[in-house]
């Protein structure tokens, strides 16, 4: 193939520079190839016509791209679904998902236990658009689930390892009640991946993720993943649902006339995602489907890594309390085990004796273990949620999700386990001293 423009064409330098070099042969990477462009070519005037009409092929990288479309595809067999939408960030896929399913009037039914930018989403963002939401605290309980749902609700949401009392759900059990209403269980699976947890195996009908985390692994990108299963009945559900199932303003067919059991995500490809705009980057793509690569190899390690420092910390008598659902002490322990088998996850609280003080000064104190707001990472991390993430709850709120003055949320990576041992050692030594009122003096090694 020749260039659009080679040196033979008498035309300028600034046009030359522009053109160029605009045509080259493809070649079969093994890597995953980066198309990081704004836009696609089209090959004649009818080939653009036909894009526009029926969505096939590319034209814009907000409505796709050959990058993001291999980590959706990726994504989807990961996590045993039909179809997944990749976006610009973990807050970007719980928006679309529920924006693709919600609408004014509505009402969601959602566990108390969950991130809190997802809690803000649901009370101020889509409180502003006429959505109503109802929380349930006691998850494990499917008649909880029953009683906070109204004629209205449209859906439930949870987290399948939850954020932040480390409660395992019982996908199943509360998938049956949703399905009693012909209502889409949608689940954050972020803390679980789909190595150790595939929602949709047991009943959940979309799945959602913050690929920042465990799925890219690195800490290097942003981004965010649905996934649907691919079973929207119109049958049972499209009295629910009517934007799905109503043809559209123009008169053209619905998206359940054209997707069938894909409708919804099909609706959320082709309205929402696009017409809200977050849109990933290509190059992030990339990244996160670099760290897929690895995904199960980083995830049995840091939960073998993530058992081992509970074990260790449970232990210790500094620490008041550890909320790990690996730990056979946990409420939801016998649920983990069924839901788990692979691994117990790797994030979890624990609390100190010695309240907010004796917290300071082990998030001081640590050197390996690095003290910053994300999880997932191949590095180990710490946050204290108390002043952080959940900083705006009343005291009254934090203790109901388990978070107390003295509880810290660890992130464990790949770290070698004596290391992390050792470098909790240190710093719960400066914590019991600061929890008690004494002053140690730290000898440097």
């Amino acid at each position: 193939m020749t260039d659009l423009l080679d040196a033979s064409d008498a035309v300028g330098f600034s046009t030359r520079q522009v053109h160029s070099g605009a045509e080259w042969h493809d070649a079969p990477a093994r890597a995953l190839p980066i198309y990081l462009t704004a836009g696609f070519r089209f090959d004649d005037f009818d080939h653009a016509a036909h894009h526009f009409q029926t969505g096939a092929g590319f034209g814009y990288t907000r409505t796709g791209n050959p990058t993001i479309e291999a980590l959706e595809r990726r994504l989807a067999g990961l996590e045993g679904g039909a179809d997944a939408v990749f976006v610009a960030s973990g807050q970007a896929a719980v928006s679309i998902a529920l924006l693709g399913l919600l609408s004014a009037g509505d009402h969601l039914v959602c566990s108390t236990h969950i991130y809190e930018g997802t809690r803000g989403l649901l009370l101020d963002n889509l409180g502003r658009l006429g959505i109503e939401v109802d929380f349930v605290d006691d998850i494990a309980d499917p008649d909880a689930w029953r009683l906070a749902t109204r004629e209205n609700t449209r859906a439930y949401f949870a987290e399948s390892i939850s954020n932040a009392r480390n409660d395992v759900l019982d996908i199943a059990a509360i998938a049956a009640v949703a399905d009693e209403r012909a209502l889409p269980l949608v689940i954050d699976n972020t803390f679980a991946t789909p190595y150790l947890l595939r929602p949709i195996e047991h009943g959940a009908a979309v799945v959602v993720h913050s690929a920042s985390k465990f799925l890219a692994g690195h800490g290097a990108a942003l981004g965010g993943a649905l996934v649907d299963d691919g079973r929207f009945d119109a049958a049972r559900s499209g009295a629910l649902f009517p934007h799905l199932v109503s043809a559209d303003r123009s008169g053209a067919p619905s998206v359940w006339e054209r997707h069938g059991a894909r409708a919804r995500i099909a609706y959320i490809r082709e309205s929402t995602a696009p017409r809200l705009g977050p849109t990933p980057s290509p190059l992030n793509a990339f990244l996160v489907a670099q760290g897929i690569e690895t995904l199960s190899l980083r995830v049995r390690e840091q939960s073998g890594n993530a058992l081992a420092v509970a074990t260790w910390l449970a232990a210790h008598p500094a620490v008041e309390s550890v909320d790990y659902a690996g730990l056979a002490a946990h409420p939801s322990h016998d649920v983990a085990l069924r839901y788990l088998p692979r691994g117990f996850g790797s994030v979890f609280t624990f609390t100190l004796r010695g309240g907010e003080p004796a917290a300071r000064a082990f998030v001081e104190s640590v050197r390996v273990i690095t003290h910053m707001t994300h999880l997932g990472d191949v590095r180990s991390l710490v946050l204290h949620p108390g002043t952080t993430s959940h900083a705006h709850h009343s005291e009254q709120n934090r203790l109901a999700l388990g978070v107390h003055p003295g509880t810290l949320r660890l992130s464990i990576g790949i770290e070698d386990v004596d290391d992390l041992t050792a470098d909790l050692e240190r710093a719960l030594t400066a914590a019991t001293a600061a929890g008690t009122g004494e002053r140690v003096l730290e000898v440097l090694v």
